[in-house]
């Protein structure tokens, strides 16, 4: 029995560390980007993965009780939540740019038509 809670707890433990890895390349992009868009998607796409994976580590250590049904909750939770936040704000800096010209360009649908009538 001793080993397999070894078992269990190496593998738990190499879900935090790869979800602890999540964090740090996501903590690299939020500050490497220049764009704001650019570092919301890097932090919202990192947090998801990153917690997903040291919860589920957790879950793993922590066996089949009552607390992993708690860490499953949050799990479900910060799936929904994280990317509608992330889709909110990313909507409001659209919406409050000043220079739009400056970062991305707004396509009408004729002009894409008109595009892919041409290649």
């Amino acid at each position: 029995m001793a080993v397999f809670e070894w078992v269990r707890f190496l593998i738990g433990a190499l879900l935090v560390v790869c979800g602890l890895l999540i964090f740090t390349v996501e903590m690299i992009g939020v500050f490497r980007f220049k764009y704001v868009l650019n570092r919301m998607h890097a932090a919202a796409m990192g947090d998801t993965l990153g917690i997903g994976f040291c919860l589920v580590g957790l879950i793993i250590m922590s066996g089949l009780n009552f607390t992993s049904l708690k860490l499953f909750c949050v799990i479900v939770f910060l799936w929904f939540a994280s990317p509608t936040s992330s889709h909110l704000i990313a909507r409001l800096e659209v919406t409050t740019d000043e220079e739009k010209e400056k970062h991305y360009r707004t396509v009408t649908l004729k002009e894409l038509e008109a595009e892919s009538k041409e290649v």
